[in-house]
């Protein structure tokens, strides 16, 4: 068998309580010196790399279930990595400024070596959404754990910047797709981390007001044109959801989860994405036949605890843990009710088996875990601290 099974037994509470910890125990181990969380450490597209936008939601875990050093090392790699780009974000910012924006190829990359090197592969490299995310997660992380921010304020800053330029610019979606489109997950990252750099203190009063402009800018958007049927919709003008929509709901928090859209997007996601607890990206998805993501169906969980639904945020989470393997490892996603089954063998020739593990899967079920209180895991009291003050 090529592709990931589930196991049908339903985890019992002390099983996920341990899967919980030997989730996080993993990511430490994987976690390079240097602070960057590889994104899987076997599969061959993905090797040697780590993502702003994957790495934000694994520190958010790794910060909401205690492992504070940790999620600090990666907001460190963050920082240095900007640094290291700042001329560039310069030339952005500048270029923009005179109307004469800098072509895609010219942007910022969506992922970096582990070590910070120059990668020499080729990729769909330009996203605007972990530039935002991990500035939400650090401020998070922050507050959760009352640390001073002055040692991620410059990449803050240089983020800030990034974004104020290129918000409004089409770019690729969490799925390294459709580049020509403005993506309403993007717009749910961005907002969340000008948000949040507003809050934070770190930006000088009149870039504050640019950023919380911008912010507000990408809300009216994004509910102006980015939704369909009342909930939220898979970009600007598009009429199909996509599961990422879940994270702009919970937990970056941007629309509340107990609002009509809200609770219409959650509906929306769930009516048309989710078998028996299993959640696709979208319903057009070919890439390994188009499985079920145990990241996404943790996400969908996290949408469900934050709209007073426990049930089935317990339900999400319990068919993520069955995800893992033998090994005891969480999939990217599983083989079970493909959306194109005949696409699936054209991935494993490409790229070998599906990844696995995926840290991203094995953090979205540990803040799942914090959330509900998994025995075992921090109080979900701890995590509410990061979410204050969302709209």
């Amino acid at each position: 068998m090529t592709h990931v099974s589930i196991d049908p037994r339903t985890p019992r509470g002390a099983d996920l309580a341990d899967l919980v910890k030997r989730s996080v125990a993993l990511i430490e181990r994987l976690q390079h010196p240097q602070g960057a969380y590889p994104a899987s450490p076997t599969f061959s597209a993905y090797r040697g790399y780590s993502w702003f936008r994957d790495g934000a939601f694994i520190a958010d875990a790794m910060s909401a279930a205690g492992a504070v050093d940790s999620a600090s090392r990666f907001f460190d790699w963050c920082g240095r990595m900007l640094a290291a780009h700042a001329d560039e974000v310069a030339e952005i910012v500048a270029a923009e400024a005179a109307g004469s924006p800098l072509p895609d190829d010219r942007m910022l990359p969506t992922r970096f070596t582990l070590d910070g090197s120059a990668g020499d592969d080729d990729w769909w490299d330009f996203q605007t959404d972990g530039y935002g995310t991990w500035v939400w997660a650090a401020v998070a992380h922050a507050r959760r754990h009352g640390l001073s921010l002055e040692r991620w304020a410059p990449g803050i800053r240089l983020s800030v910047d990034y974004l104020l330029a290129t918000a409004h610019r089409p770019c690729y979606d969490w799925w390294e797709e459709h580049a020509d489109q403005v993506h309403v997950s993007t717009l749910g990252c961005i907002i969340a981390g000008l948000d949040a750099a507003v809050d934070s203190g770190v930006l000088a009063s009149a870039t504050a007001a640019r950023a919380a402009a911008a912010a507000a800018e990408c809300r009216a958007l994004m509910i102006d044109r980015g939704t369909h049927d009342d909930h939220l919709a898979k970009w600007l003008g598009s009429t199909a959801v996509d599961a990422s929509l879940a994270a702009v709901v919970a937990p970056l928090r941007v629309i509340e989860a107990t609002s009509p859209l809200g609770l219409a997007s959650i509906r929306a996601i769930d009516d048309a994405l989710n078998v028996d607890g299993g959640v696709h990206r979208y319903l057009d998805d070919t890439f390994f036949g188009g499985g079920q993501w145990p990241l996404l169906s943790c996400m969908l969980g996290l949408a469900y605890a934050a709209a007073g639904d426990r049930e089935r945020a317990h339900a999400q989470l319990a068919w993520a843990a069955r995800t893992e393997t033998a090994e005891g490892m969480l999939p990217e996603q599983v083989g079970e009710h493909l959306l194109a089954p005949d696409r699936e063998q054209e991935w494993i020739d490409r790229w070998g088996s599906v990844a696995t593990p995926l840290l991203w899967s094995h953090a979205m079920l540990v803040r799942l875990a914090v959330e509900l209180g998994v025995a075992g895991a921090p109080a979900a009291a701890v995590v509410d601290a990061s979410t204050e003050g969302a709209s």
